[in-house]
């Protein structure tokens, strides 16, 4: 039986190791092997190995060569509650589930399998760099989330979210120190907070 490409899906998350806010994932079903070639040629891979600026660039580029497309996220009250892996697999499920769409293949990136996925899916170690649609994904995710933290960042102006995007920087993990956490951290990883 041949794949129909366009039913093969790349699937990816960010923000997994934050301190702050959900974790993000994308899934993105690409049109044809000429949009993965564009995107390809258009300086797409994993969303950490580019800029912010490269990333906004290739949003609407991925959309545009998207069959299919769409963002799941966790909030950091199902991270404390059930573990950071599981809340990844439900953003990841999520997004799935909004395509609405046949997938013949899903491609998960990493080793770990999509436990709550009951249709064949391959994994791929460093699968952003070697599939289109999971770096598509990526990127994806990783905008989604950005834009995200920054909106709640001017909620919370003195944890340097817009430039840190949640992460656990030294100012960060300084500040949470000091003024302790606010309710969109997550507190199971704030057990052993150190500078």
């Amino acid at each position: 039986m041949v794949l129909n490409e366009s039913q093969i899906v790349g699937v990816d998350e960010v923000g997994r190791g934050a301190l702050f806010g959900p974790v993000f994932a994308g899934a993105v079903g690409l049109n044809n092997e000429l949009a993965r070639q564009t995107l390809l040629n258009a300086g797409l891979k994993d969303s950490k190995a580019l800029t912010a600026k490269k990333r906004a660039m290739l949003v609407p580029l991925i959309k545009q060569n998207a069959k299919h497309w769409a963002l799941g996220q966790s909030s950091a009250k199902e991270i404390d509650s059930i573990g950071i892996r599981k809340a990844t697999e439900l953003a990841m499920l999520r997004a799935l589930q909004k395509l609405n769409h046949p997938i013949s293949l899903l491609l998960v990136d990493g080793v770990l399998p999509l436990r709550l996925w009951y249709g064949p899916q391959k994994t791929l170690v460093h699968g952003d760099s070697k599939s289109a649609e999971i770096a598509a994904a990526s990127v994806l995710a990783k905008e989604g989330r950005d834009e995200v933290i920054k909106r709640l960042a001017t909620r919370y102006p003195a944890y340097g979210l817009k430039t840190n995007v949640g992460y656990g920087t030294q100012l960060h993990r300084k500040v949470l120190l000091t003024l302790g956490p606010t309710s969109l951290h997550r507190k199971s990883f704030l057990t052993k907070l150190s500078l």
